[in-house]
């Protein structure tokens, strides 16, 4: 099975659909505080990039490997799934949102939480289409744009990139979560679809797909700024590159996740970037959260042969400063 096909025609359009997003006009409900209820230790997936779709199509996504990754996911048997957006190839078609109903049944069967956050792609065409066919697969949400999640010993902040992330509704509300963490929290996990950092880059779009754009490197300056004073450890996890990243900066760890089944491209990896590989990698990360340490490992499968291959070529582990400073008798 060739992973890469017509390659350069998938990028461009996936470029092009990059400059899509929904209206200040559409539905912006108070934002949701959702509660899960486990306790550590516990495991997450996290990815993102999928693009469900018709199987016939394999320009817009490799159905083989989504599909292989949606039935590895489920034999986890993850406390719950954090979707990085792309979840289908066009937002407002209800057929590509039948073809995730059917996909992911599994997920549904054993009663896995999903909690996604938008991707271009989520938000294509007619807007008030896609923004009904999103809400009617996740009604937990009640229409809330961004959003939080709290489970054990850590909070989940799900944004929206294709708003501002710090400014406007979204970033005040950001700003206060950030700033009045609960004592008990050990991580915080950022969830957005465009990653702060990222070697992919527009002008080259053979071998990378997509540069950080501005809003996203301000939200990594707020963070990074704000890690320095956190008893808690902040991650983020985003995708939009159809590829696996992990950099750290400034105390904040960040992953790019889009190994989920839309066309994968390598990327030229910058020198100083922690994880180097040249290949593609479609993948799922594995989060085994615990008391003050989480472990962050990328799980990739290679079907080239005919038969799933997986192999764990990164994984991390993350000390909340908390916990660090007391293993070190501070």
């Amino acid at each position: 099975m060739k992973l890469l096909q017509k390659l350069p025609v998938v990028i461009l359009l996936a470029c092009v659909a990059c400059t899509r997003s929904h209206s200040q006009a559409a539905p912006q409900a108070e934002p949701v505080e959702l509660q899960l209820q486990v306790s550590t230790p516990f495991h997450f997936v996290a990815y993102g990039d999928s693009r469900f779709h018709d199987p016939k199509d394999t320009e817009a996504a490799n159905p083989a490997v989504r599909q292989a990754l949606v039935q590895a996911i489920a034999q986890t048997n993850p406390a719950f799934i954090s979707f990085g957006g792309d979840i289908v190839y066009n937002g407002y078609d209800k057929n590509d949102w039948k073809v995730w109903d059917s996909e992911t049944a599994v997920w549904r069967e054993k009663k896995i939480p999903v909690y996604p956050a938008f991707g271009n792609h989520d938000l294509h065409g007619d807007e008030k289409l896609a923004l009904a066919n999103y809400f009617e697969r996740f009604p937990d949400l009640k229409n809330s744009v961004y959003y939080s999640v709290r489970f054990a010993n850590a909070l989940m902040l799900v944004l929206d990139s294709s708003l501002d992330e710090t400014s406007g509704p979204q970033g005040q509300w950001l700003a206060q979560k950030l700033d009045h963490l609960p004592g008990d929290v050990d991580f915080v996990f950022i969830v957005l679809h465009h990653p702060p950092y990222t070697s992919s880059s527009d002008a080259k779009m053979f071998g990378g797909g997509h540069s950080a754009r501005s809003q996203e490197k301000e939200l990594a300056k707020m963070l990074e700024a704000r890690q320095q004073n956190q008893r808690a450890r902040i991650v983020v996890f985003s995708g939009h590159v159809h590829n696996y990243e992990r950099h750290e900066h400034g105390g904040v760890t960040y992953f790019v996740t889009g190994g989920a089944g839309a066309d994968a491209y390598p990327i030229e990896r910058a020198k100083d970037d922690p994880f180097q590989s040249k290949e593609v990698n479609y993948h799922y990360v594995m989060v085994d959260v615990d008391r003050g340490s989480v472990k962050i490992t990328m799980h990739r499968l290679d079907l080239t042969s005919g038969t799933s291959v997986w192999t764990e070529p990164d994984s991390v582990t993350i000390s909340a400063p908390a916990a660090k400073a007391a293993a070190q008798g501070r």
